[in-house]
């Protein structure tokens, strides 16, 4: 520790002093709420539409049967959400994901048709996502637009989905029961806890350890970040690039598959309305559409909210055509959220440098 002397003939100057340690600087109050709101607002969201809903929809919401309910309804579009947020994490958007699920869970129905296991016609339908996706992100490499790319894609696989079924559809999966209607008990016995509900937390469990304690899957929010830093400090953007739409594309035929045995049946029909409730879903949670910023568990809670709308207008006796009107809504609303909170970060920060700079001066 160092001694300063009193003495005012041997006070050292300004500079023989030793240098003092400088604080971080701290973001104004004002810049920290709106960064939370961004990070956060999906949460508190949700927790306002359980709290209205608990009121409005007394006493049939708030009970742990309507939860499994929620959480079963929004399982599907949960997964294919989690495929959607990590291809924009990484800076790609996939729009083929329902060509993709259509694809998987006819591939699926047809092997379990014509006697094959049924472990091996799941990882069938699974394979046809991951080569779905390394293609796409092949083609992508080369310097085209992944969003044309992707809607190239799910019109060429929306089309071979109708060519393995030769239009028709696989019915009668009940091989598939297990991971689409059966219920397992947890806590205890307590709750029957849906088999997609399960699938669900186990994919965003893995899903946020490997993007949050991962190298790899730190190198892949890095490339939607800045792709040019990652390639300047000798780490092949490309390849992350491909894995993202990999993994994209193997969660996409993950749904498909989950959807095949919930209706315990294959259809060829790609519905568009996937991609649209899964964008929604990535919207709410204020992931940046250009890449690098996002989080799993807030893409979840982004499903939960599209499900928990959709639940409580019905328990109401509200016609169901109004979700999807609330759902558009939501769509809208976040983006022009996301640019206020953007712009208001921006601004907040231009005021407090100035009022420094002024101090200083």
């Amino acid at each position: 520790m160092t001694t300063i002397p009193t003495d005012p003939q041997t006070v050292p100057t300004d500079d023989e002093l030793p240098p003092t340690p400088t604080a971080t600087p701290k973001l104004p109050r004002s810049v920290s709420a709106l960064v939370f709101l961004r990070d956060q607002g999906v949460f508190v969201l949700w927790g306002v539409l359980i709290v209205v809903f608990a009121f409005v929809g007394s006493p049939y919401f708030f009970t742990v049967d309507n939860a499994m309910l929620v959480a079963n309804a929004g399982a599907v579009t949960a997964i294919f959400a989690a495929g959607v947020g990590i291809g924009v994490m990484t800076g790609s958007l996939d729009l083929s994901l329902p060509g993709t699920a259509a694809v998987a869970g006819c591939v699926c129905g047809w092997l379990l048709t014509h006697g094959s296991p049924t472990w091996l016609s799941l990882l069938a339908g699974l394979a046809c996502g991951l080569v779905i996706g390394l293609i796409n992100g092949l083609i992508v490499l080369r310097g085209f637009n992944s969003i044309i790319v992707t809607i190239g894609a799910f019109s060429v696989l929306s089309g071979l989905a109708a060519i393995i079924t030769s239009g028709n559809t696989f019915p009668g999966l009940t091989q598939l029961e297990f991971m689409g209607t059966r219920h397992y008990f947890a806590f205890g016995g307590f709750a029957g806890v849906p088999a997609p509900v399960l699938i669900v937390a186990a994919v965003y469990a893995i899903g946020f350890v490997f993007l949050t304690r991962t190298r790899d899957g730190l190198r892949v929010m890095a490339v939607g970040a800045n792709p040019e830093a990652v390639r300047r400090a000798g780490i092949n953007s490309g390849l992350y690039k491909v894995i993202g739409f990999v993994i994209s594309g193997t969660l996409a035929a993950l749904g498909g598959l989950v959807s095949t045995a919930t209706v315990t049946q294959a259809s060829p029909t790609a519905s568009a309305g996937i991609i649209f409730d899964s964008l929604t879903a990535v919207s709410l949670t204020g992931i940046a559409m250009s890449g690098g910023r996002g989080s799993l568990p807030r893409v979840l809670v982004g499903s939960l909210i599209l499900a928990t709308i959709a639940n409580g207008l019905l328990i109401r006796g509200v016609q169901p055509y109004w979700a999807t009107v609330s759902t558009g809504v939501l769509l809208i609303g976040s983006l022009f959220f996301e640019r206020a909170i953007q712009a208001g970060v921006a601004n907040r920060l231009m005021s407090a440098n100035l009022s420094v700079h002024q101090k200083k001066v």
